[in-house]
Parts: structure tokens; C-alpha cells; sequence
């Protein structure tokens, strides 16, 4: 198999919960955990952070590998979805996997995984982590897929984990409240290891604290930190830098060599550093153009607020989202003042864009129904004036036909 042919296998062969839904979803890590046994356990092979949470987690992730790189360690990276390249996923001091290790991966391990059963996630993670090994990188970044507990990354003894916040998203799965969800998320909580918590709710401190007690493991909730300047957009990132920085402090406690240089460096240089894509990203002058990658209640509440502190004449807002989410929920933090191009993404959980349009009407969101992420954004340039604002959001999906 070439590249082309391998993805389309990944793709195409492979249960994939990102597009399929929960058909997809795996409610045990048996297949991973014989898959990393058949590869030798790739994943006891590197220092690694494990990082789970409903918003900010790859924000986080990727401020953390900026400043480990900026402080001169080889730093390996794992997060999902990728927007534009499957290899996005996979990288090492920000340069993806290159295709020929992809495709020598599964060609050496497509028998043995299909005969496993393995999943699309399992799969990559597997990948991921055989890479890191072979790499013989100094710490690895690890961003959970869905959940905690019974995310396939979830094998990991890391030397810290974090969860940046709980909210409402994945409720099928996770739980229908803020608690349920909170204690799949605490599933990576480990024995003897530090566990820092983004945001301090009411809802959830009791069950961290059960948790890391019953498991011996220093709880710290991140501190307002002074005001860093960063290349990421938004001001939703001064929790995601807070979170941060108490992690930084935690590793140099661990005897990590990272100075305030390496910090305000790496945090300035994210984009440059990792390639990051989708957080508040600029797209065109003129007409101005933004798109944002969240996609759930509390992504939408705080993309809501960013907007009113942008300027501009009017908000055309390009906006899909997929049919597992609390749309009505979603919808409720939108922008009234804006026009509206409804429009789905090109994967089967995709929520039809007529129907979204219905149910915005209730919301008083008004617009148009389009077929296809494309027809929107080009409707939404046409009508828009020079000083006019177009953001493009509501599903990672969405944002990643744009790019």
C-alpha cells in the first residue's frame, strides 16, 4: 500500500468514532493493552504527561511542548482530531510522522491488529506510541481521545496528569451530569502521581479529591498566573496558560531543567513550535475571516464572548455541528446579532443542516441551510462588506474542511 491507499485503510476499514459515533466506542482498553503487549509496550519506554478534559486539553498540550522544546528536550506530541493531515496527530519537536512510517506501521502490523480488532484510535495510538520509543524521545504529551477511564491512551504510568475543566459534552457516553462526567475523566488519575486541575467547580472537587486520595496523588488546582503574552488567540487561553505554568512548576519540582526564559519563549512560539491549528485562527484580512475549533456548550459560551470583544460591523457566522451533541444547549450561547449559514460537515454524524436551521429559528438564529461547508463560507464571503467578521465554527469538522 502506498500513503494514499494506507489512509484510505485507516479510514475507511477501521471503526472510527469520530465519524461513525458511538457504534465506534470501545468500553474497555483490552485490544490496546494486547496491542502494546505485541509491540514490546512501546509506551513504558518514555516519560510522558497525560492529559484529559472537556475544552483545553490540546491548547495545553501543546503550550506544555513549547516550552519543554524551548527548554531544549525532545519532546513527542499526541492529539485528535487532525484537521488537515492524519499526521498532524503524531510528532516529535513539531514535525509530523513522516508518511513512509506510517505506512511501514501498518503494513508490519495491519494482520495482527485486524485478528485484535482494533479501532481506528487504538490503532493510531499504538502508532503513536512506537513512535515515541523508537524516537527515544525525552517526554511525550499525550492528549486523551474521549473520556479518561476507558480512553485507549489510558496505559500510560505518566509523571503528571492533568484535567484542564469539566463540561457537558459526550453526555451519551460520559455521563448526564457534571459528576459522572468529572469521574471517567478522574480515570487517569494514577497511584503516587501529581494530578493538577484547570478549573476548580463545585460539582466536581469532591470526587478529584476521593479519587487522588484513594490513589495517594498529590492534587493541585492551578493558580491565576501573571499575565504571559502568547501567539495563541482568545482570551479562553489564559486558563489553558494558568494550567500551564502549574504544570511547568510541578515538573521543575520533579528536577525538570526548565527556566522563566524557556516559559515566556515557548509560550510566545506555540504555532511555530508545534503547528498548532484552529484556536482563533485568522484566515483572511479582508474580509476577516476566523475559525475556532470548539464545539461544545462551554467552547461555544466562551467563542460567544470572544466575539463580543471583537470588533467589527456585522457577524456572519458558518456553523455545523454533528447530531451527538446538545445542540439546543449549544445554541443558546450564540450570538443573536449575527447571519447564520447553516451547513454540515462531510461525515455521517453530521446533523443535517436543514434541521439545524429549524431548530435555530427557536434560538431566533437566522439564516440559510447550505449542503456543504464550501457552499457556506463562499455564501458568507459574498455578502459580507469589508468590515464585516466571519467566523467559521460549531464542529472541528467544520473547521477542518475550511483549512
Amino acid at each position: 500500500m502506498n500513503y494514499q491507499e494506507t489512509l484510505d485503510y485507516l479510514f475507511s476499514k477501521l471503526p472510527m468514532y469520530q465519524r461513525q459515533g458511538v457504534a465506534a466506542y470501545k468500553k474497555d482498553i483490552g485490544n490496546i493493552i494486547a496491542g502494546s503487549e505485541y509491540l514490546g509496550n512501546p509506551h513504558t519506554q518514555f516519560k510522558s504527561i497525560h492529559i484529559a478534559g472537556t475544552n483545553g486539553k490540546g491548547s495545553t498540550a501543546h503550550m506544555l511542548t513549547s516550552v519543554l522544546q524551548e527548554a531544549g528536550y525532545k519532546v513527542g506530541l499526541y492529539t485528535s482530531p487532525h484537521l488537515k493531515d492524519f499526521r498532524e496527530r503524531i510528532k516529535v519537536n513539531g514535525k509530523m510522522i513522516t508518511e513512509q512510517e506510517v505506512e511501514d506501521f501498518v503494513k508490519a502490523n495491519k494482520t495482527i491488529f485486524e485478528e485484535m480488532e482494533l479501532s481506528f484510535f487504538e490503532f493510531t495510538v499504538a502508532m503513536a506510541f512506537d513512535y515515541f520509543a523508537n524516537q527515544q524521545v525525552d517526554i511525550a504529551i499525550i492528549e486523551t481521545g474521549l473520556g479518561g477511564r476507558l480512553d485507549s491512551t489510558n496505559i500510560l504510568n505518566p509523571e503528571l496528569t492533568i484535567i484542564t475543566n469539566i463540561g457537558f459534552d459526550h453526555t451519551n457516553l460520559l455521563g448526564n451530569t457534571l459528576e459522572k462526567i468529572a469521574a471517567e475523566k478522574a480515570g487517569i488519575i494514577k497511584e503516587n502521581t501529581p494530578i493538577i486541575i484547570g478549573r476548580k467547580q463545585k460539582e466536581t472537587n469532591t470526587i478529584f479529591q476521593q479519587i487522588a486520595k484513594e490513589k495517594n496523588a498529590h492534587l493541585m488546582y492551578s493558580e491565576p498566573q501573571q499575565d504571559y503574552a502568547t501567539d495563541l488567540k482568545g482570551e479562553y487561553q489564559k486558563e489553558n496558560i494558568n494550567t500551564t505554568i502549574t504544570a511547568i512548576k510541578q515538573l521543575q519540582e520533579q528536577g525538570w531543567s526548565i527556566n522563566s526564559s524557556n516559559i515566556e519563549q515557548g509560550l510566545l512560539k506555540i504555532v511555530a513550535n508545534t503547528q498548532l491549528l484552529g484556536r482563533w485562527q485568522t484566515l483572511s484580512k479582508i474580509p476577516y475571516i476566523i475559525c475556532d475549533t470548539g464545539h461544545n456548550e462551554d467552547g461555544i459560551k466562551q467563542i460567544s464572548q470572544q466575539l463580543k470583544n471583537t470588533k467589527y460591523e456585522k457577524l456572519h457566522f458558518v456553523f455545523g455541528t454533528v447530531n451527538d451533541k446538545n445542540v439546543d444547549g449549544i445554541l443558546s450561547y450564540l450570538p443573536k446579532n449575527a447571519c447564520y449559514y447553516f451547513c454540515q460537515a462531510n461525515i455521517a454524524r453530521a446533523m443535517n443542516a436543514e434541521e439545524l436551521k429549524n431548530i435555530g429559528k427557536v434560538f431566533n438564529l437566522n439564516g440559510d441551510a447550505f449542503t456543504s461547508v464550501k457552499q457556506a463560507l463562499n455564501n458568507a464571503i459574498e455578502c459580507a462588506n469589508k468590515d464585516d467578521l466571519i467566523f467559521i465554527g460549531g464542529s472541528t469538522f467544520i473547521v477542518a474542511e475550511v483549512l
